[in-house]
């Protein structure tokens, strides 16, 4: 049996602490009113051009305001009557807009840590049903690993479902059509392409769909695990054959609510923007960073002197799969964004315009991260079976991937409002602190080997 050792439990519990503080923190240091707004922006003028007059540096942040506001399709647009406003009013509406911006930002960085950690161990519960019903032979060993860390879903969901609800009882401003008035046609705030889509985007059918796709990845994550650990006492093989069927459902139920939820929750920070492969490029995203965290949580187990029966095989099979997916995920980048540039469509490109002109660094750096680095450090067959090498990539890769849904969900929140500060780090402190509390005292309640499922000796002595 494994035990959490009291130095990790301190370490998490530190983060969280520390993580806390900084998003309390972000929430607070966050600007009230537009007055505070004002002061910002002078302040961000008088930097950037020093000597710069004051109505210029003013001016010249309006015309970046409306921009920005094209763009990122945000409330405050108010389509051809906008021409019309007086100028006093262009500027109190630029400064709410920018308001906005940075109230959102405190919101957005704990967003993006907490949907990805929860789609992380997604991640790893969508590979462990692959697994299951592929009946594969090398990695039973593993399975204990695998549920450890799903053990964070129903924590990690409590807490994003909660974020939802906060977003549709307008906390904050997230998300551009919860936003008051944008399907309403006698509105200021009227949006055609939002209400043009407010029968699929709606709160309550939006929240009724989040609950739904929570359920069920729980629900299936509770039931695998306890006919996994059932099975350790059977005299007979019927545990095993309930979750394999079991798993085969999960995985249609899987490929649906994921493609929905990407769409839900990811997506719909761009309502003005789709594009058909989004759920496969999310879904990529989350795949190999659950697959990356099951092979560090192995080494780290391994190095303590547990999960005797895993050996460089198994590794070598799991930085396989890092490999890999980290080149099934360029892959759909580079479709995604080639066919869009190659098409130069102006509703499409605006999504990319976006990001290459306010997140040029994270948007080509992610790339590196995610696809660069993974291949010129994994392609080698022996590097696959240095653990160093193994955790050195590993890293990276769940690095880069924060940073890519940083880059899915930031634009279409902040706009060029951005900066990985206080909040962000603190956000990803806190996440990580859980996920290491809840992972590491999920692996202390059960044996690590699965002894009785039917792959178990196959897996033990799996050499590659």
């Amino acid at each position: 049996m494994y035990t959490f050792s009291s130095k990790l439990k301190t370490f998490s519990i530190i983060l969280m602490v520390l993580g806390l503080l900084g998003i309390g923190y972000g929430f607070l240091s966050a600007p009230k009113d537009i007055q505070e707004v004002e002061k910002i922006l002078a302040a961000e003028a008088h930097g950037e051009h020093g000597a710069a007059h004051a109505e210029s540096a003013e001016t010249s942040h309006k015309e970046a305001g409306h921009h920005e506001a094209a763009e990122a399709s945000h409330e405050e647009h108010k389509g051809g009557e906008h021409a019309k406003v007086g100028a006093a009013d262009e500027h109190t509406e630029h400064l709410n807009h920018v308001l906005h911006q940075l109230q959102n930002k405190p919101w957005s960085a704990l967003y993006v840590a907490c949907i990805f950690f929860l789609l992380l161990s997604m991640g790893v519960l969508a590979f462990y049903a692959i697994q299951q019903v592929a009946q594969a032979g090398w990695s039973p060993v593993l399975f204990r690993v695998m549920q450890g860390i799903t053990a964070y879903l129903p924590a990690g969901s409590i807490i994003f479902f909660i974020i939802l609800v906060l977003c549709g009882l307008h906390f904050n401003h997230i998300f551009v059509w919860l936003g008051e008035g944008v399907t309403d046609p006698k509105s200021p705030n009227y949006d055609e392409i939002i209400a043009g889509k407010s029968g699929y985007l709606n709160f309550p059918f939006w929240i009724v769909r989040a609950a739904i796709f929570l359920a069920g990845w729980n629900l299936y994550r509770y039931f695998s695990r306890k006919n996994c650990l059932a099975q350790d006492e059977a005299n007979d093989d019927l545990n095993y054959k309930k979750n394999f069927k079991l798993s085969a459902g999960f995985l249609v139920f899987f490929i649906v609510s994921e493609s929905i939820m990407a769409w839900d929750w990811i997506m719909s920070f761009d309502p003005h923007w789709f594009s058909t492969l989004f759920a496969w490029y999310v879904f990529a995203s989350f795949f190999v960073s659950g697959i990356t965290t099951i092979a560090l949580v192995t080494l780290y187990l391994k190095s303590k002197g547990y999960l005797e029966y895993v050996n460089t095989s198994h590794i070598h099979d799991l930085a396989k799969f890092m490999f890999g997916i980290s080149v099934f995920w360029t892959y759909l980048w580079f479709s995604q964004f080639m066919l869009i540039w190659y098409a130069n469509i102006p509703e499409e490109v605006t999504y990319f315009v976006t990001r290459i002109q306010l997140y040029n660094l994270p948007f080509f750096g992610a790339v590196v991260m995610n696809f660069v680095f993974p291949l010129l450090i994994l392609i080698n067959t022996d590097f696959k079976r240095l653990s160093w090498v193994v955790v050195m990539a590993g890293i990276v890769i769940l690095l880069g991937h924060y940073v890519d849904f940083f880059n899915m969900i930031m634009p279409g929140t902040v706009g060029d409002k951005w900066f990985i500060g206080v909040p962000e780090i603190a956000s990803i402190l806190f996440f990580l602190g859980l996920f290491i509390f809840v992972v590491f005292t999920a692996l202390t309640k059960s044996p690590l080997l699965a002894k009785r499922n039917p792959f178990i000796e196959e897996s033990k002595h799996f050499h590659y």
